[in-house]
């Protein structure tokens, strides 16, 4: 048992059989009364978001994640297939665990995979993947009814919007936290 003084982002607690990633936490001491640790933390299992005030110095435990880096192979109907980087051994990941991420991998991409005892529990996507765009209607000069952008499909099959300038073709930098275009790349 650890106690509430030790919670960081990132860090899995166990509370009432159920596991919860600390999105923010926050140590406040106000001049009257006992400090306490303000989080938010986000259930693992059905992604929901709450937030939980603990007082200090609280008993709290934690669950013990393996964070490894692991390559993405292929996609097995619902599930997704990877690869350990360490001992090349495999693992497959349920659709519901990898989420929006499915939006932005490609085969051979690099991603840290959350384990406890040996069950998925998210991915960590880096904070921008690079992808071609492979469809998006040509850019009329001129036309500003939409803010200058335009729907684009990516190798992966989602669709961003893009700028106007931007051609079927072109590889783009896109941020995978929010599916918002940052910019061409040029090799």
């Amino acid at each position: 048992m650890a106690s509430s003084n030790d919670i960081k982002n990132g860090s899995v607690l166990k509370l009432e059989g159920q596991l919860w990633n600390t999105l923010e936490f926050q140590h406040v001491k106000p001049g009257k009364g006992g400090a306490f640790v303000r989080t938010k933390l986000k259930n693992i299992r059905t992604g929901k978001a709450v937030d939980k005030t603990f007082n200090a110095g609280a008993k709290i435990e934690f669950a013990t994640v393996d964070r490894s880096n692991y390559q993405y192979l292929y996609q097995d109907g619902e599930d997704f297939v990877f690869m350990d980087l360490r001992d090349f051994d495999q693992i497959t990941v349920p659709a519901t665990v990898v989420g929006d991420a499915a939006h932005f991998l490609l085969e051979s991409h690099e991603v840290t995979i959350a384990l406890h005892d040996g069950t998925p529990l998210y991915l960590d996507m880096p904070p921008s993947v690079v992808l071609e765009i492979t469809y998006t209607e040509p850019g009329l000069q001129g036309d500003r009814s939409n803010a200058g952008t335009k729907s684009a499909t990516l190798e992966t099959g989602h669709e961003i919007q893009v700028p106007l300038f931007v051609d079927q073709g072109t590889r783009v930098k896109v941020d995978t936290r929010t599916s918002e275009y940052l910019g061409r790349v040029t090799d």
